[in-house]
């Protein structure tokens, strides 16, 4: 079961290491932070982090991102952790079948090394699952996944990294596209009025069209949430560098137990 989410973007210049000393984001690193923070202090048996990458699969739990890909020479972001995967509840991979690892440092997905960063700052020490999804997934096939996280018989946390679109303005990566800012507009409102199932129904085109790479990976946050009563707290919603970067924390609230009779 999922007992709280946080929902993060995963630039990779959130990561100090990249940056030097130079202070750069330092108001979204913070949301992150905060949000991180609080689905670690929420002790869940499990934290599942997911986010977009080249296939549909499990990585190794003690995987870390290799930051030489942007920076030469700056070697792999690894705190000490343990290496096993989930075991109590049986997460299984979007097939059914028991998760297949791969070795740390064989191409782990920039939203996954950004998500086990954060929780390695965070001072989570317990298990991981690293979720990738890829781009290509429908919508069903998200909200399934998402569905296996949710009954899975452990206490689990969710972390999903994901970014909107890429085409605020004419310095974005994908330049400028006049209907970016009503695409994030609405994704922004869906997750802060918690009505998540809204998710289901973004247009895969026009998420590739406006390069917003997290579509599937907040698809799979809205089969995992599904029927949960939830409140949220949107902690940044902005656009540097024209991307979208949106940062929430959503807590489950437990369903009321009805009156005991006489």
């Amino acid at each position: 079961m999922i007992i709280a989410a946080a929902l993060c973007p995963s630039p990779p210049l959130l990561m100090p290491g990249l940056t030097g000393a130079a202070s750069v984001l330092p108001e979204l690193r913070r949301a992150c932070e905060q949000a991180v923070t609080e689905l670690v202090a929420a002790d869940p048996d499990v934290v599942a982090v997911v986010g977009p990458g080249e296939q549909t699969m499990i990585w190794d739990a003690a995987a870390r991102l290799d930051l030489a890909a942007f920076a030469p020479g700056i070697g792999v972001a690894v705190l000490p952790m343990g290496d096993a995967l989930p075991t109590g509840g049986h997460l299984r991979a979007p097939d059914g079948t028991e998760p297949t690892a791969v070795h740390p440092g064989s191409g782990l997905p920039v939203s996954l090394g950004i998500g086990a960063w954060l929780l390695d700052q965070a001072g989570h020490a317990g298990e991981l699952l690293l979720q990738s999804v890829a781009s290509h997934e429908s919508a069903e096939r998200c909200a399934r996944l998402g569905a296996d996280l949710a009954t899975a018989a452990i206490r689990t946390g969710l972390l999903v990294l994901a970014d909107g679109s890429a085409c605020r303005n004419p310095k974005a990566p994908g330049y400028f596209d006049e209907r970016s800012a009503g695409f994030d507009a609405e994704v922004e409102r869906t997750v802060r009025a918690g009505d998540l199932g809204a998710l289901l129904d973004i247009d895969a085109e026009l998420a590739g069209d406006l390069m917003a790479t997290g579509r599937p990976a907040w698809q799979v946050l809205a089969g995992a949430l599904t029927g949960e009563r939830l409140t949220t707290e949107i902690r940044y919603c902005d656009d540097p560098f024209g991307v979208a970067y949106l940062v929430a924390s959503l807590r489950v609230e437990p369903l009321t137990a009805p009156p005991a009779k006489g």
